[in-house]
């Protein structure tokens, strides 16, 4: 297990400010050797609103693109109802945790449950805190409800870092997106526009 000082050490290139964009020769420029961009943070929603705009294009008016759980849904059932998503069972992925009902908006989720280490008996997950170089904790599931897949993909881990209270405010003050988080002890949080109703 790292150190303090290696796992820092670990995270020390990341830094959006060292990202070079040059808008008229289509370029991308990364000031510091070493450094890496990769698309896991957003890669799905997109595919998922690309999948969807072809879609459209094609006349079809209702349905669900889901890209290996970040999904989009548009319009509505053949009954009228609003389609049902599924946030999965942290204990059990296969099982529902919870569920909502949307359209016209997308869905994307961040979880450390299935991609976990256990060192000294204790769980880590992948998703780590760039601020430390260590795993987050305290968080077991971020989902993120958007009108874009994209922007809900790229939330939903930056929620994730921030932890419960911060990340709900922050989600609180952007128009049309909202949260839903499963802490460490399976407790449910959500943002304020969110009625979360207890099961029987």
């Amino acid at each position: 297990f790292p150190t303090a000082a290696q796992a820092k050490k670990s995270v020390h290139l990341i830094n959006y400010k060292n990202v070079v964009l040059d808008m008229e020769n289509s370029t991308v420029f990364l000031k510091k050797k070493g450094m890496r961009i990769g698309f896991g943070g957003i890669g799905k929603g997109y595919a998922a609103e690309k999948a969807k705009a072809v879609l459209l294009k094609k006349g079809i008016n209702s349905g669900i693109v889901n890209a290996a759980g970040d999904l989009t849904a548009f319009g509505f059932l053949p009954n009228g109802d609003p389609w049902r998503i599924g946030i999965a069972n942290p204990d059990k992925p296969q099982d529902i945790f919870s569920s909502m009902a949307i359209s016209n908006m997308a869905v994307a989720t961040s979880g450390n449950y299935e991609k976990v280490a256990v060192i000294n008996g204790r769980e880590y997950s992948h998703t780590i805190d760039p601020r430390t170089g260590f795993p987050v904790h305290g968080i077991r599931s971020v989902t993120i409800i958007s009108p874009n897949a994209e922007i809900a993909d790229a939330l939903a881990t930056p929620v994730m870092v921030m932890g419960i209270e911060t990340g709900l405010s922050m989600i609180n003050q952007m128009i049309g997106v909202e949260c839903v988080i499963i802490d460490q002890n399976n407790r449910l949080h959500a943002s304020k526009n969110i009625n979360l109703i207890k099961s029987k």
